[in-house]
């Protein structure tokens, strides 16, 4: 029976560009859909950006431009990876569409006629210079255990404590500086400690599908602990669950709550929404009818997410859904997060991957799809980038043992055969095809288990028993004499035909790849029942061609992101040269050393450890940025510097840095410089344009001397 399915993978907060972790998680709903299509069943695979909230309100008034320009630049970066990693989604929206407008008012109207919108009067820390409300990570002051400095408004860094905005000691607003003040405000919240509510998540979360559960075990044992009930202090029985907050105030960037002017639907409550409507934007466009489709009681609605925002959408969104008199999800897909050599991803420490970074080097997507893939199962568990695991699995499996089989056999159909396929003798019968054959009932019920670890596992021992053929066959050696012509004939159009089997059971990884095979075979595209299909006798094949190189190991040197002290994010830095070669490994000329100095001479600079508390583009230059430094004073510095063609403003806020604490303050064209923050670069920076600001280790604190 045909299926129609509904997925959807996390929005994205359109306030960056994508990192690796994205790129995991749309891999994965990627393969999964291309298996779904494969079997013939309708799949709508959608996304959008989630752009609302006030970080995105405050950070398009930082690069002067509206909040729509902000996340529109945003959104036009996108086409790159999606495209460069073969992620096929039919449509992208962002959360800000017309759509979404719609339908999250329609889902709130719909809360508020069942009873489940209720409202009271909040305190909370507000900006006076702002006239703003402070979300905790607007707010900054001393821990309240430990009295470390500058903690965000929920947990301290240093001691691990968490807290309550409104326990910090001498806090501020990150935005202006200015002391906040607790002021009043109503709010508004979807009654999720409703006992109905409660009733209906414990038979959706912890309920069986098919008789099966519906929720991974680790997902739904983390629901049990939010829904179970507890014994209270005062002997009641409660459970885990309070109301929702769903609403924030002025000035807020996101949708407006229908007859509360002022009041704007918090983030999370329009987030999930904007998957209804990416669909109904897609079925807008292609003239389909969005309504019909999600009444009808056939389809099928899935959503791929990393473990982080599970309480979301295992609790908040079937619920809003349910109550709203909505279809509720099928199913949520979780997955853990990505590691480099089992360490957390970490550009400071050189465990980060830049997905672009990944492709303009000229690594192959596929790769990556299928390194991550041999990673995946259906546990929430984290997946590991480890280097050397990835050229080994790489080269092994794709090449040692996939490619192999077309290179060892295409090219004496081609030279010998007019590139006719010999398969007289290729019925049901035959063992190592049959073999071949059976193996498909299995690797289809663990792709749509998603376990495509265990899937790729038996397409390898597919592929080994293949592989014994070619070396038990020796189709090279069998070309050497004209008297083998039909043996070598039969060898390599089995070998052909288990290639495209093999191709079949790797297409919705390596989906670029079977494009070539479909070429090289002189195919339609392939469906999974074509796995039944062998090619018939005379079918005509084109001349082979290379089909896929192996990973060079010097590419994961250039792949990682390295400390930002050092001069390349691709390797260490070059050994210094002898001064008889004047030029380092890569050809840029490294600069003469500055005449010699006296320590008391050194020891007039007064070199400060600065955090950069925010940084923006300077309008009107193509070089600056300006970057407010705490250097410890109690009060914030201006800085202006020439490092705009090597940072995002956004990736420097919060790093620390090395700064020049006593330089006379410089009166320029954009304002006035109170110092000067320490970077290094080529002498020849046209023939190497790096810019590299110095990043201390970590530990040093604002205000620290550099000795």
């Amino acid at each position: 029976m045909t299926r129609k399915l509904f997925v959807t993978t996390a929005l994205p907060y359109a306030n960056g560009a994508f990192h690796i972790g994205h790129i995991m998680e749309y891999i994965q709903a990627d393969i999964w859909v291309r298996f779904q299509r494969m079997q013939g069943h309708e799949v709508n695979f959608v996304c959008a950006d989630d752009a609302h909230g006030a970080p995105i309100m405050i950070a398009a008034e930082k690069a002067g431009v509206t909040p729509q320009e902000f996340v529109a630049e945003i959104a036009a970066g996108r086409k790159q990876y999606l495209d460069g990693f073969h992620i096929g989604f039919d449509n992208w929206h962002s959360t800000d569409g017309p759509e979404n407008h719609e339908l999250s008012r329609d889902i709130y109207r719909r809360l508020k006629a069942a009873g489940f919108i209720t409202s009271k009067t909040v305190e909370q820390f507000y900006d006076p210079v702002k006239s703003m409300f402070l979300p905790d990570r607007y707010i900054k002051g001393e821990c309240p255990t430990c009295g470390a400095k500058d903690q965000y408004g929920d947990s301290c860094e240093v001691c691990s404590a968490v807290y309550a905005p409104t326990d910090l000691k001498n806090p501020y607003s990150t935005l202006t500086g200015a002391t906040p003040v607790m002021k009043s405000s109503e709010h508004f919240f979807f009654k999720l400690s409703d006992p109905q509510c409660v009733e209906f998540l414990r038979g959706w979360a912890l309920g069986d599908v098919d008789g099966k559960p519906r929720l991974q075990p680790e997902i739904a044992n983390k629901a049990r602990e939010w829904l179970e009930d507890k014994d209270s202090d005062d002997g009641t029985v409660k459970h885990g669950l309070g109301d929702w907050d769903i609403s924030r105030d002025a000035p807020y960037f996101g949708i407006e709550i229908p007859d509360e002017p002022g009041k704007y639907f918090y983030v999370w409550l329009d987030a999930p929404v904007g998957y209804l409507a990416s669909l109904k934007n897609y079925f807008n466009k292609t003239g389909r009818d969005f309504d019909a489709f999600m009444a009808d009681p056939s389809t099928e609605q899935y959503h791929f997410i990393g473990k982080d925002i599970t309480y979301f959408h295992t609790l908040f969104w079937p619920a809003m859904l349910h109550f709203a008199g909505l279809k509720t999800p099928d199913n949520i897909f979780v997955h853990g997060f990505i590691t480099v050599s089992g360490e957390k991803m970490s550009k400071s420490r050189g465990t980060g991957i830049s997905p672009l970074r990944y492709l303009d080097i000229g690594m192959n997507p596929e790769w990556l799809r299928y390194y991550i893939a041999a990673k995946l199962s259906a546990k929430v568990e984290d997946v590991d980038f480890n280097p050397d695991d990835f050229v080994a699995r790489v080269n092994s499996d794709l090449i040692g043992k996939f490619v192999n089989i077309a290179s060892r056999s295409a090219g004496f159909i081609a030279k010998k055969f007019d590139g006719k396929i010999a398969s007289q003798w290729a019925t049901g019968a035959d063992p190592f095809l049959a073999t071949l054959r059976s193996a498909a009932g299995e690797i289809q019920a663990l792709y749509d288990h998603r376990e495509f670890g265990k899937a790729l596992r038996a397409v390898m021992d597919q592929a080994d028993i293949v592989n014994a053929y070619v070396d038990a066959n020796k189709p090279w050696e069998l070309a050497k004499d004209a008297a083998n012509n039909d043996k070598l004939h039969e060898v390599c159009s089995r070998l052909l035909e288990a290639f495209r089997i093999l191709t079949i059971f790797l297409k919705p990884v390596l989906p670029e790849l079977a494009k070539q095979v479909e070429a090289l075979l002189n195919l339609a595209p392939m469906q999974w029942e074509d796995v039944l299909h062998p090619l018939p006798h005379g079918h005509q094949v084109n001349a082979y061609a290379h089909l896929m190189q192996r990973v060079d190991p010097k590419m994961l040197d250039a792949l990682f992101e390295m400390p930002e002290s050092l001069p390349s994010a691709a390797a260490a830095p070059p050994s210094r040269p002898s001064p008889s070669e004047g030029e380092g490994e890569n050809g840029e000329a490294i600069e003469a050393l500055a005449p010699e100095i006296k320590l008391d001479d050194f020891a007039k600079i007064d070199l400060r450890i600065a955090q950069i508390v925010n940084c923006e583009h300077v309008d009107g230059s193509d070089k600056l940025l300006r970057l407010t430094l705490d250097v410890g004073e109690g009060r914030h510095r201006n800085v202006f510097s020439g490092i705009k063609s090597g940072y995002r403003p956004e990736d420097l806020i919060g790093k620390l840095t090395i700064m020049v604490a006593n330089l006379a303050p410089r009166k320029m064209k954009f304002g006035v410089s109170e110092g000067m923050v320490l970077a290094a670069s080529a002498a020849d920076e046209k023939a190497n344009p790096g810019i590299y600001i110095l990043n201390p280790w970590p530990g040093a604190a604002p205000g620290m001397r550099v000795r």
